[in-house]
């Protein structure tokens, strides 16, 4: 999306939200009264991600003076969290929040939303979807399954996860059951790694039954909650397959058509300030949560630089691979891929150098 395209269509939703508060009684009586329900993917134990669906149902309620309420359910409670995609095309639910890297399983693309191995940081994914083509293609793609997306948090780059064992060299990921979804699920594959999908309210029971050696999650704020720690001591850096996990809220075609457009603008408005909020949250409670896991006995170590060359090769092996069978991924592959390159020479130099410098202080 060209950058005053969004400014403008930002501005007339923040306008719009505005009036909304504003308005005359008589404006505000003569709207609809409107209930919907969003299915997340996440357990309400996962206060920052599950959140943000509950910050976007309370702004939008503020911002419709009460008229447009949503109420959000936790996985499992309407739908399993790694079925939100299908209850909302299929009209089950008007709306969903979840991570689109769960439905790589019917089309990889779907993975551009969320998260791709040795991808696009948080900052550079926000810039693609809102600047760089990204959202219009994206939107492209979710209207063939009858969902309008918007950007609705991000995690940032996550950890490589909790293992029962120390991992020294590639040899040691050979057979390892490992709950990994997405492409970073299928790279781990064909380093030898036997992936797992998981949902979260699944991934702590199967670590404790043994019925996976290992997992990864997001990062150590959600982890610890989870309490993985407890099981597996091994925290492993960085998350290659997650440069950032953007989440997304899904709405119903058909039902984002009958909203009037002020709610429409609501709720996009909503989404942002979500977007936003989801990222800060977890820098802000992430580096006091490893610092308790350190404490706690937790061993962190850094991926083996054997796994980490081979995993990056492997990667864009797959990509091209996809990209040669399938039209949708060939197509935003093509605006992904140079844009990726571009923004790291760039952060390379700048925010890259500043990093190291200003951590020698």
């Amino acid at each position: 999306m060209e950058r005053r395209k969004f400014l403008k269509n930002f501005g007339a939703g923040m306008a719009a939200a505005g009036a909304a508060t504003l308005a005359a009684p008589a404006i505000a009586d003569s709207m609809p009264n409107i209930r919907w329900r969003m299915a997340s993917s996440f357990p309400k134990s996962l206060d920052t991600v599950y959140g943000g669906a509950e910050m976007l149902a309370e702004r939008v309620k503020q911002l419709t003076d009460g008229k447009f309420n949503i109420r959000v359910f936790a996985g499992g409670e309407i739908v399993p969290g790694l079925q939100v995609l299908d209850a909302v095309q299929q009209g089950t639910v008007e709306c969903g929040h979840s991570a689109s890297y769960y439905y790589v399983g019917k089309n990889k693309a779907f993975a551009f939303d969320c998260s791709i191995p040795f991808g696009l940081n948080a900052r550079q994914q926000n810039a693609w979807m809102y600047y760089g083509g990204g959202l219009q293609l994206m939107r492209e793609f979710f209207a063939k399954s009858n969902i309008y997306n918007i950007p609705g948090g991000n995690t940032g780059t996550q950890m490589g996860g909790w293992f029962r064992k120390e991992v020294k060299s590639m040899a040691d990921l050979k057979g390892l059951k490992m709950r990994i979804p997405g492409f970073g699920g299928e790279v781990m594959s064909r380093l030898g790694v036997v992936p797992q999908t998981l949902a979260g309210g699944d991934v702590y029971p199967s670590l404790e039954r043994g019925t996976i050696d290992a997992t990864e999650w997001v990062g150590p704020y959600d982890d610890e909650k989870l309490g993985f720690y407890k099981i597996a001591k091994n925290y492993y850096y960085p998350g290659f397959w997650e440069g950032s996990t953007q989440f997304t809220f899904y709405i119903n075609m058909a039902e984002w058509n009958k909203l009037p457009k002020m709610y429409q603008q609501a709720f996009e408005v909503a989404a942002a300030e979500a977007n936003i909020n989801v990222m800060a949250e977890y820098d802000h409670k992430n580096p006091q949560a490893i610092q308790r896991l350190i404490k706690n006995g937790v061993k962190l170590h850094a991926f083996p630089q054997d796994i980490l060359k081979a995993a990056h090769k492997v990667a864009f092996e797959i990509f091209e691979e996809e990209a040669a069978k399938n039209p949708d991924f060939k197509k935003i592959y093509a605006s992904w891929k140079p844009y990726r390159d571009q923004q790291y020479q760039w952060f390379g130099m700048a925010e890259g150098a500043f990093a190291n410098l200003a951590s020698l202080g």
